[in-house]
């Protein structure tokens, strides 16, 4: 009979956000994965946690899935977790959670401290509907790409940055997404904790005149404007073009008004042709 996969979420900054279920299944696995074990034995030792202990990282994560693969099928336990937060968000923990998946393992994620949500619910931003995008890629062609493809998403978009990159992703984010509301979040529930609530301009405006430290979430509002149809009506007539629009779930109206916007024609041109519909 095959082990149990633990996913075992860390504090993000404060120790006392460590829950009691945690600190159980840590002193009760066999081994315990770390994404930096020097990191993480300081979190063990102040909780008085004695276990094997091996790392489980990005760059080795292809290795070392296998042979932690090969320990649960055996029947053993292993608890996972990274550096702070939830394990499998950013992280290589995804790779070993879709493998343990494929091999039947049973697999029981804890709840716990998770920096996304908690920078989310301080924002004053729209929680009801968000996005996440995690990190942005480094290279700044490819970093503007997934800038311009996020950058009609109405629901309140979720970041992580590194401090390297925070100007520059902030520069990008309003010559592509515009000025929009924004909340920088900083060394979350640690001493030095900061929440600069702006808008994207102010933000650039302030790290300007201060340096930037610490690791950022930063909470980005949604699309408020009018949406361009991206959809390939390229090929069809006014009138078809329409009653695309109306099996989308549009008004009349409303698809009328899209069609002369998007073809840039009167309204006069297209009503004509939509007069029986």
């Amino acid at each position: 009979m095959s082990g149990k996969l633990y996913i075992c979420p860390t504090p993000i900054g404060n120790l006392e956000d460590m829950t009691y279920r945690t600190v159980r299944i840590l002193n009760e696995v066999d081994v315990i994965a770390a994404e930096d074990t020097r990191h993480s034995i300081k979190l063990l030792n102040h909780f008085e946690i004695s276990k094997p202990l091996t790392s489980y990282h990005e760059h080795n994560k292809d290795s070392k899935g296998g042979y932690l693969i090969d320990k649960l099928l055996d029947g053993e336990s292993i608890a996972l977790i990274s550096d702070a937060g939830m394990p499998g968000i950013s992280d290589p923990g995804e790779d070993i959670i879709r493998q343990a998946i494929e091999n039947n393992i049973e697999i029981e994620v804890l709840p716990g401290a998770t920096a996304s949500i908690t920078a989310l619910v301080g924002s004053g931003i729209e929680t009801g509907k968000f996005a996440f995008e995690g990190f942005l890629d480094r290279d700044k062609k490819v970093r503007r790409k997934q800038l311009e493809e996020v950058k009609e998403e109405t629901r309140t978009i979720i970041f992580y940055e590194s401090p390297h990159r925070l100007k520059e992703t902030l520069k990008d984010m309003l010559n592509i997404l515009g000025n929009r509301k924004i909340a920088l979040n900083r060394e979350l529930t640690k001493k030095y904790q900061e929440i600069i609530r702006e808008d994207i301009e102010t933000a650039i405006n302030i790290f300007n005149e201060k340096e930037v430290k610490g690791e950022f979430v930063l909470i980005v509002e949604g699309f408020k404007g009018e949406k361009t149809i991206k959809n390939s009506y390229e090929e069809l007539n006014e009138r078809e073009y329409v009653i695309a629009l109306m099996e989308e779930g549009m008004t009349k109206k409303d698809a009328i008004k899209a069609v002369c916007k998007d073809r840039k024609i009167t309204k006069d041109i297209v009503y004509k042709q939509v007069l029986d519909l």
